[in-house]
């Protein structure tokens, strides 16, 4: 049950709560770890991990969503990044990394202006696919009508339709907004569309046909929209909300299965727990990837909201590289920060709460901290 705070006598709020507030409760039964799946698939597509890339080109290149591929995740390019705006993008990643923080977002900006290139989008898309890897891009929902059908054409697996926030009501009195339900009908691969951050636009975005829906909103190392407009969404409710909005759609439609994916904010292996204990399916990860050694971005991290070239709600981040990629994935790890060995934590926490896979996870118990975990010594 909900219940409403009064802020003040004018306006009434829900307490809403992060992954920082919650915790993981062990129950009776432990397992070994060599008896637990974090096997993920969507639609015909399985995947060895529950990891999805975040589309930024700091975390992937062509090169790397293969790598990341071939390592069990699915890696998405953005389509609209360097990489289908330049034929050699590597002199502007390099640029990117050494730029002084105060000249950074203006650079960008400069940098961003080139157009985006079909032709690009078709070699990049067919580079992947030619690796044997399963091939998915991501378009913001402003670019989609321009280019689906190229990204289409080049023989995409999966689309990922990915903004701050994606509604299936947008209204417009200027360019015609783009219909997620009939253009999600007509395309015959499986979509994934958001973010969205509350119950009612979750399934709002379910009922257009998606094949799984992007939680979050504000988030991520890289993220400046709280401070810039004052739009946040704490994850721990978001999921929880959204796997909720799953749960009464499947009802709705006589059981079809949305796939719930936490997107944002997941910097560090507990993170990532925390997000399949409240509901979350898979994972689209960002800076946590962006730290392997071989991550496009040098040690350096940013998104799409980072060079906008009227409002930037985003900015250049340095996190450092702790890792190659598939050290950071299955370890060994050699620190004790939730930073290498992702996919051997989550194994250990389903073991460790006696759990055999994601699913069965969601059911684990969970209480409200008094204290934020960064907090802790």
């Amino acid at each position: 049950m909900s219940i409403e705070i009064e802020i003040g006598r004018g306006k009434r709020g829900r307490r809403a709560f992060t992954l920082d507030d919650v915790a993981i409760i062990p129950a009776r039964r432990t397992r070994d770890p060599r008896d637990v799946s974090i096997e993920w698939q969507i639609d015909a597509y399985h995947f060895d991990l529950p990891f999805i890339s975040a589309p930024m080109d700091s975390v992937m290149s062509p090169e790397t969503a293969i790598a990341f591929g071939k390592l069990g995740g699915l890696g998405v390019l953005d389509l609209e990044g360097l990489w289908t705006r330049y034929e050699d993008p590597q002199p502007y990643l390099d640029e990117i990394a050494q730029l002084p923080a105060e000249q950074a977002t203006a650079r960008m900006q400069e940098i961003y202006a080139e157009p985006i290139k079909p032709e690009l989008i078709t070699a990049r898309i067919a580079q992947i696919r030619d690796a044997g890897v399963t091939v998915a891009g991501s378009l913001t929902p402003q670019r989609t009508q321009e280019h689906w059908k190229t990204v289409v054409d080049a023989g995409v697996d999966i689309f990922v339709i990915r903004g701050t926030t994606v509604s299936a009501e947008h209204v417009s009195t200027g360019d015609e907004p783009l219909n997620l339900k009939r253009f999600i009908y007509e395309l015959d691969v499986p979509v994934i569309v958001g973010g969205a951050a509350t119950y009612t636009a979750a399934l709002h975005l379910m009922r257009t046909g998606a094949a799984g829906v992007l939680v979050g909103f504000g988030g991520g190392a890289g993220s400046t929209t709280r401070r810039t407009l004052g739009i946040h969404t704490p994850m721990a409710t978001a999921i929880a909300d959204v796997h909720a909005a799953r749960r009464d759609y499947m009802d709705e439609s006589g059981g079809r299965y949305v796939h719930v994916i936490a997107d944002g904010g997941l910097g560090t292996s507990g993170d990532i727990v925390k997000a399949f204990a409240m509901g979350a399916d898979s994972v689209m990860l960002g800076a946590a990837l962006a730290r392997a050694e071989d991550a496009p971005g040098q040690g350096f991290h940013w998104g799409h909201e980072a060079h906008h070239k009227n409002l930037p709600r985003g900015r250049r981040v340095e996190i450092g590289s702790v890792a190659p990629l598939e050290q950071l994935l299955y370890g060994p790890g050699k620190s004790a920060i939730g930073e290498v060995n992702l996919a051997g934590a989550l194994r250990r926490a389903l073991a460790t709460t006696g759990y055999v896979d994601l699913k069965e996870f969601q059911r684990v118990d969970v209480v409200v901290t008094p204290y934020s975990t960064h907090a802790e010594v």
